[in-house]
């Protein structure tokens, strides 16, 4: 599933109310789709049976009410009971009533138009009243204004669900409990609103029916329309419209993580992923948003490996500037629960794209003019953003990790313009940290086959196994006909890493992996035994990995993977490891779907 090419990306920032991450189809509901009518009665006559219109649809609302009432007692969903009260109690209120009828009279308005201008009235008294809970109850008016608007144009709210293959996720202004109770709830996997916050009708029946959502988007119908895609965490609160492919496989990720995560698996989460003969591996978590660092603590971070910077250019008007950079990294380091941060140049290029980029095409964009190479090539972009970096270093421990270096000509001139921006700070008396560990990511066969000499060049290196795996294999992830042949634990994919691995120890620096294999408990024992010093991961993962590391020992990892690196084909190593860990850990394996 992924966005088309011709549709923007847009990240919104919401209320989480109710967890989990939800990936589908949007549908945009709006109560008042059709347009509110105005006429007038230009016969005395007419003004009665407008009146008798009003009254009907008044009554006709009741009932409905009544009967989605009956409908809900007959569930689990019991909490909107109390807010149907509310509106059925208002479509009987005596002032609300008379209010109509007075317009319809005086003015000689047709009856919808009378109700908007009730509603209006309504609105004014209660935006001047300084109660925020009273001023916040004008939703329920609205609700019933629209019930009754509805009725009055005769016209059925159908929703139109064949929107895609799976779930809709409902994107509205605000859902009332009684619009929400007419759904098909066996087609709908979340919500997101522009209104409303954790205690609004919306939380309460997402919560209730155990489906993600996010409120108080502000404007989130603004930049949908049904059928985009989208993907609603309730966890962080983030809303994605059209995802870019990547972020849609990194969030498809999550989500797996999400769904098998058991309350079980995070009393392991905040231990040390030290092995039964202590050997010690720091866990850390991959990042896009900071609005995800709270989750990723609770899971059991330790630090933040990889902190992916793209966001901050994706899709906006302008570029960011130094001080957009600045306030976003320091939320980072400000975190106190975690170690450091690594803090990835941006990778732009390839499927993402920005405003002011020039989108010239590419044959294969993924191999193109992207990451270290875009940011050489415009270095006064790419020194705003270092110098931001070398800001943020002065308030905590920040390293840096310059992506898909393919050459020693690269990391060098990356580092001379890290170097420059280092001596400009100094000179204007701007505070930074005395020295920054400086990483290169490891995702090109040709930085793995010349390990040990960029190793001289770096402080660390962290692998990237998404882009190693796919240009070692020559397959492209997104084609769907060859997607059968990635396979992390081909022999091919184990060789370089150990390769990697070893010439980075015997250079005495650390390694890290912050692809998707460091999150997979399959390939748990096999990155054990060749020892790296880090893996950073979807945070949703720690647990399960730390579970599998505090009950294994390094020793047999290390056997482990010397058995696997026997075999000569990708098959056997798989159907090797996935007998022994099956084995080993029934509770971890056995229970997956094959």
């Amino acid at each position: 599933m992924t966005a088309d090419q011709g549709k923007k990306t847009f990240v919104l920032k919401g209320i989480g109310v109710s967890p989990g991450i939800v990936i589908g189809k949007v549908y945009r509901f709006d109560p008042l789709d059709a347009q509110i009518s105005f006429y007038k009665l230009n016969n005395d006559e007419l003004i009665p049976h407008e009146i008798e219109r009003f009254k009907k649809a008044l009554k006709d609302s009741s009932q409905q009410l009544l009967d989605i009432q009956e409908n809900l007692k007959k569930t689990k969903v019991t909490e909107p009971l109390y807010i149907i009260d509310v509106h059925i109690l208002l479509l009987s209120d005596k002032k609300f009533i008379s209010r109509t009828v007075k317009y319809i009279r005086r003015l000689g308005v047709n009856a919808e138009w009378a109700v908007r201008m009730t509603l209006d009235h309504y609105k004014q008294i209660f935006e001047g009243l300084d109660d925020i809970y009273i001023s916040g109850r004008i939703s329920d008016v609205q609700y019933v204004v629209q019930r009754i608007l509805r009725n009055l144009s005769g016209e059925k709210h159908e929703i139109v669900w064949e929107v895609g293959r799976g779930g809709v996720v409902i994107v509205a202004h605000d859902l009332s409990p009684a619009d929400t109770a007419q759904m098909k709830l066996d087609k709908i996997v979340g919500f997101a609103t522009d209104s409303g916050g954790r205690t609004s009708h919306t939380a309460i029946v997402a919560r209730s029916m155990e489906l993600p959502a996010v409120v108080g988007l502000d404007n989130v119908t603004r930049f949908v329309r049904t059928g985009d895609e989208i993907i609603v965490d309730g966890t962080s609160g983030l809303v994605v419209v059209n995802p870019y492919p990547d972020m849609m496989k990194r969030y498809e990720e999550k989500k797996r993580h999400y769904d098998d995560a058991k309350d079980e698996y995070l009393k392991y989460a905040r231990l040390p992923a030290t092995t039964l003969d202590h050997y010690h591996v720091q866990i850390g978590s991959n990042i896009e948003f900071i609005e995800e660092i709270p989750s990723a603590i609770i899971h059991g971070a330790e630090h933040i490996g990889l902190y992916r910077t793209e966001f901050l250019y994706i899709y906006r008007d302008e570029l960011p500037t130094e001080e957009d950079h600045f306030n976003n990294y320091r939320q980072v380091v400000a975190e106190q629960n975690l170690q450091w941060a690594t803090i990835r140049t941006f990778d732009l290029g390839g499927d993402k794209f920005t405003k002011y980029q020039k989108q010239v095409k590419e044959l294969n964009p993924q191999m193109g003019l992207r990451a270290i190479r875009f940011c050489l090539k415009e270095n006064e972009i790419f020194k705003t953003q270092l110098r931001a970096i070398w800001r943020t270093s002065a308030l905590g421990t920040v390293k840096i990790l310059f992506p898909m270096i393919s050459g020693i000509e690269e990391i060098r001139e990356a580092k001379r313009l890290l170097e420059e921006t280092r001596q400009e700070l100094l000179a204007e008396g701007v505070p930074i940290a005395d020295r920054m560990e400086i990483g290169a990511m490891i995702e090109v066969p040709a930085a793995a086959v010349i390990a040990d000499q960029l190793a001289q060049e770096v402080d660390y290196f962290s692998i990237g196994t998404n882009d190693l795996i796919q240009y070692s294999l020559a397959i492209d992830r997104s084609n769907e006909r060859v997607t059968y042949l990635y396979e992390p634990l081909h022999p091919a994919v184990l060789r370089l890493i150990k390769k990697i691995v070893d010439e980075a120890h015997e250079a005495k620096i650390r390694v890290a992996m912050c692809g998707e294999m460091a999150g997979d408990p399959l390939c748990c024992l096999i990155l054990l035994g060749m020892q790296l010093d880090e893996l950073s991961m979807n945070h949703l993962a720690i647990p399960r990995i730390k579970r599998i590391v505090q009950q294994s020992t390094l020793s047999e990892s290390r056997e482990l993977l010397k058995q696997a690196m026997s075999f000569n084909n990708a098959t056997d190593v798989r159907a090797f490891v996935q007998d022994y860990m099956n084995g080993r850990f029934p509770d971890e394996f056995q229970k997956k779907e094959p």
